[in-house]
């Protein structure tokens, strides 16, 4: 019988019992999944938003069928992971999200042993899902009635191992170290896919072309300043995306010794 998640612990022995037991994760240790230290390149972010403004909708490749297929694979596997030890998912259907912030869902999670996922046909994006998407396809998961797509399975893995494992924030650190920390479970060519998926619609969303004015991001208090509340959704785009971007995102992140 499952024991049920529920402290910081558990979440972290999960994770890493998990690449522990998957060689195919080469080249991947536990000690990846740490919290080193992060500097925010503000030139590495506002080139990611330009790059996924100006992606086409759909880029579909064979390479790309092929690294999705993997990267829908591994995300089920870590999924029957965290249903086999005990969290209970259950399908949110409302235009609003269920969780006021990361403070919210990481201890509304650890507490209850319970997160609720936002479907993606109730809110993705600037407005509904509409059109192809290679995660908008079922994924024979079943909760509470409602079959997930591989989108929504993606977004609790992550919402699981990347936020609510050590607290990760929403904001653009907590967002790059839960990417970080997230990418260690997967196979190096599924690396380009998380990117596109989770790190690229971040920046889009904190440092796009779309906020600037005269080329600059306003802060707060200044004119033309976009409090987050307002900003648009970024769309869930589908395009290739080179190794060395996914380097230039991990080049962010320094080990800390001493």
């Amino acid at each position: 019988m499952a024991r049920g998640l529920r402290s910081t612990a558990d979440f972290d022995a999960v994770m890493r019992s998990y690449v522990e037991g998957h060689p195919q994760l080469s080249g991947t240790s536990v000690e990846q999944l740490a919290a080193p230290k992060l500097t925010v390149d503000e030139r590495f972010c506002r080139d990611m938003a330009d790059l996924f403004d100006r992606a086409p909708m759909l880029d579909w490749t064979d390479d790309l069928v092929e690294r999705y297929e993997m990267f829908k694979r591994e995300n089920l596997k870590q999924y029957r992971v965290i249903r086999a030890e005990g969290l209970d998912v259950r399908p949110w259907n409302a235009p609003r999200g269920p969780y006021r912030d990361s403070r919210h869902l990481v201890r509304s999670v650890r507490e209850t042993g319970v997160l609720r996922v936002h479907l993606t046909s109730a809110g993705h994006g600037p407005g509904p899902a509409t059109g192809f998407h290679p995660l908008r396809t079922p994924s024979g998961v079943v909760e509470h009635g409602v079959e997930l797509t591989h989108n929504d399975v993606f977004r609790v893995v992550h919402d699981v191992f990347g936020h609510v494992v050590r607290g990760n924030g929403f904001g653009p650190r907590g967002e790059f170290r839960a990417a970080r920390a997230h990418l260690a479970m997967y196979p190096a060519a599924v690396g380009p896919v998380l990117v596109v998926e989770q790190v690229a619609q971040i920046c889009w969303f904190f440092y796009g072309p779309h906020l600037r004015v005269d080329g600059r991001l306003p802060t707060r208090g200044e004119p033309g300043y976009t409090p987050p509340d307002r900003r648009p959704y970024a769309e869930q785009k589908v395009f290739p995306l080179e190794r060395h971007h996914v380097a230039r995102f991990l080049g962010q992140f320094k080990e800390e010794h001493g």
